[in-house]
């Protein structure tokens, strides 16, 4: 799919980054024909053209452009000797000059703040004005980036690529959980319809790249918790136990402090009963230290749940939403609350609250009440500090329904790598860049993204237009065809007469 030239650009001034750029490069004796703003420009066009990410590329990109438009480029000057037309050379000292002024003097395997603030920009400025304010949720997810490289010896750390390291990714033989890879872990912001909000395009709105040896997740958080100082507000974040299993203070706290509110897989690890206090902690609330086990023990449904299987986890959910300690103040400037004993808020009855054995009796009741009952059935309410429930508390019950819906938004952080991972276009496997370091492999990749967002947006357009034509003829939305098939479904296509 080609992008116009004049797409690219509104989206490079847009940004303002090659200004910013061009004041951090060194003034030369010599004068330098491609400038940062025509390098940006070449770098986006290669990929709108599905090309690797290689500078003869770029070269190959600015000088197949019509002649009026590479003379205002600077891509064709008059020299002395008559006409000139950008080399390699000149390509490859102006990138080089670029990635020196955005590294770090020392690098450590994590992009600079002025590298960090040039992705943004050029991932804030893709996204048109009308959908800026469309949806605050994002989902977020990383994904492997080989280097080039070939990896070290056994006991050496010697290789062209000093700042790649050994990471992990999802394995491709079967049975394979995982396998080993040479090079980076690029992290992902994409933007997604609000829970009960129209759909919206899904659009790339931050990004990062760390060394393998670094943690992604760490690495995404201060990308995030940045947004709202540039007046883009934080609502929901959509992540995976890989995310949700990290210390409180490497994730979950710093997006709470930045106003976002989490829904996230809890790893298996920290589901189901997890410490007390005064009151029974699973799964990021505090329940009646009578809840039955089974209920506290209840996982998330199977993909392929059967919709009675649905149905049957759906009552679990509420039966257990039951026991909840009930929330009866909002957080503190400290972060504590208040939450009540189920009894009193009468979702159950118990009869060491005897004003809840006048509830109707479709409530669970407490027969065997505790011996020695904790301050949660004792005293009116408790205060909850926030270190109880700091890495597990979501914005929804786990695993109820409410979650489940709310968490299947969580798939276009996805699709969003599959795009960029896709061999019949932009294929970001080993060989799509061949220069080395963190800082080529974060520009090369901001400016992939940039590219894949207007790719995004031409497909929502005609989305959006294919669908009003069909209203006006009278005709439903055009649905996404069902391709799964299972037994059930064969056997009864099958089945003799």
């Amino acid at each position: 799919m080609s992008i116009p030239l004049a797409v690219l650009e509104e989206i490079i001034d847009a940004s303002g980054v090659a200004p910013r750029i061009e004041l951090l490069l060194p003034i030369g004796v010599r004068h330098r024909q491609l400038r940062v703003r025509t390098l940006l420009a070449g770098m986006m066009l290669s990929q709108a053209d599905q090309r690797p990410a290689h500078l003869t590329r770029v070269r190959d990109a600015l000088t197949a452009l019509p002649a009026d438009d590479q003379v205002r480029l600077g891509i064709l000057e008059d020299w002395k000797t008559g006409p000139h037309l950008l080399t390699y050379r000149q390509t490859e000292r102006t990138f080089g000059l670029v990635t020196d002024a955005l590294a770090k003097d020392v690098p450590d395997g994590l992009p600079s703040q002025t590298l960090a603030r040039t992705c943004d920009d050029l991932l804030e400025a893709s996204i048109p004005d009308q959908f800026k304010d469309a949806s605050t949720s994002l989902a977020v997810d990383w994904t492997d980036v080989e280097t080039f490289s070939r990896p070290p010896s056994r006991g050496s750390r010697d290789c062209a690529d000093p700042e790649a390291s050994w990471g992990h990714r999802s394995g491709g033989g079967p049975g394979q959980d995982s396998e080993l890879f040479f090079g980076y872990y690029a992290s992902a912001g994409t933007m997604m319809r609000e829970e009960h909000g129209p759909p919206v395009p899904e659009l790339a709105r931050r990004m990062t790249v760390c060394s393998c040896h670094a943690d992604p997740a760490r690495a995404l958080v201060p990308v995030l918790t940045a947004m709202p100082a540039d007046g883009i507000p934080l609502g929901d974040i959509l992540a995976d136990s890989g995310y949700a299993h990290r210390d409180a203070a490497a994730w979950a706290v710093p997006l709470r402090l930045a106003g976002a509110q989490l829904v996230q897989d809890l790893h298996p690890s920290d589901r189901g009963p997890r410490g007390t206090h005064d009151a029974i902690i699973a799964n990021g609330n505090l329940y009646c230290p009578m809840t039955p086990r089974t209920l506290l023990g209840l996982g998330p449904l199977a993909r392929d749940a059967a919709p009675e299987q649905v149905s049957a986890h759906d009552q679990q959910s509420a039966e257990l939403a039951r026991h909840k300690l009930g929330r009866v103040t909002s957080d503190d400037h400290d972060g504590y609350h208040r939450v009540a004993c189920p009894a009193v808020m009468g979702k159950i009855r118990c009869p060491l609250r005897p004003a809840s054995m006048t509830l109707t009796r479709d409530r669970p009741e407490i027969l065997t009440p505790p011996e020695h009952p904790p301050a949660c059935c004792r005293q009116q309410t408790i205060t909850v500090p926030p270190e109880a429930t700091a890495k597990t508390a979501q914005k929804h019950d786990y695993p109820s329904a409410a979650h489940r819906r709310s968490y299947a938004r969580r798939t276009g952080a996805e699709r969003t790598f599959s795009t960029a991972k896709d061999p019949a276009s932009n294929n970001i496997a080993r060989g799509w860049i061949r220069l080395m370091g963190l800082t080529p492999l974060t520009l090369w990749l901001a400016c992939l993204l940039a590219v894949r967002n207007q790719r995004i947006l031409t497909a929502w357009d005609a989305r959006q237009e294919d669908d009003a034509r069909r209203a006006a003829a009278g005709q439903p939305p055009r649905t996404r065809r069902r391709r799964r098939k299972t037994l059930a479904s064969l056997a009864t296509t099958t089945a003799p007469p």
